[in-house]
């Protein structure tokens, strides 16, 4: 009778088999689910971290430091034709403020070198690496070096000319990396760069500089252009 048929082995093997099968079936989407949590929790705390540093951020609104040129003194700034070359070699005194309250800047590498009409006159001068905290002032006075550097043909005429006229712009340009440092944390690194012109007078022109031994000095208080 039926109730026979239901307790024959065939019938009690069929069973067993289908109850494995959906235990398997079972155990494969409860790891599913599992795996599908995880990740979403994972990527929730990542994007709530990433909101709480972009919140501070935003409240303390770090500002680029500020850089002023304070003086130049020139001991040497000679051109000389065929061929053209740029011989110069002075001291500038360089400072930087930070301007914030809560955030210290990290000056983990900054070159300092002359241009005339965006030509480079002189290698790049590496400062020392240096922290500065709330509202502090950086004050450098690096030498700046060119020794028969080649410039462009139209560069030494045009520099004579300015000579002559009495008044050569030089920029002096700082160029780096910089990381914030907000309490315990510190960002990345993010790219300086200053520009700080400098005017240089010549012969009898009016605002000549200040003769110190056999170099000129030029006290020039000029406020630079800094992009971070």
């Amino acid at each position: 009778d039926f109730s026979l048929l239901n307790s024959s082995p065939c019938a009690h093997h069929y069973h067993r088999t289908m109850t494995a099968k959906d235990c398997e079936a079972h155990h494969h989407c409860e790891r599913k689910k599992f795996y599908r949590c995880l990740a979403a929790a994972i990527l929730a705390f990542v994007i709530l971290v990433l909101f709480v540093i972009f919140l501070v951020w935003l409240i303390l609104r770090p500002t680029k430091p500020r850089f002023i040129l304070i003086d130049a003194t020139v001991y040497s700034f000679n051109v000389s034709s065929s061929p053209n070359l740029l011989t110069t070699d002075f001291q500038i005194t360089l400072s930087s403020r930070n301007p914030n309250a809560r955030v210290g800047i990290y000056y983990d590498k900054l070159d300092v070198y002359a241009t005339y009409r965006d030509q480079q006159i002189t290698p790049p001068t590496l400062l020392p690496p240096t922290y500065q905290g709330h509202k502090d002032v950086n004050v450098w006075s690096p030498f700046l070096y060119g020794n028969e550097v080649p410039v462009a043909p139209y560069l030494a005429v045009g520099l004579g000319q300015d000579q002559e006229a009495g008044m050569v712009l030089i920029n002096i340009k700082v160029d780096g990396r910089v990381r914030w440092k907000v309490g315990t944390f510190t960002t990345g690194k993010y790219h300086l760069y200053a520009d700080c012109p400098a005017y240089l007078s010549f012969g009898n022109y009016e605002n000549r500089g200040i003769p110190v031994g056999p170099a000129m000095k030029y006290q020039l208080v000029q406020n630079c252009h800094v992009n971070v």
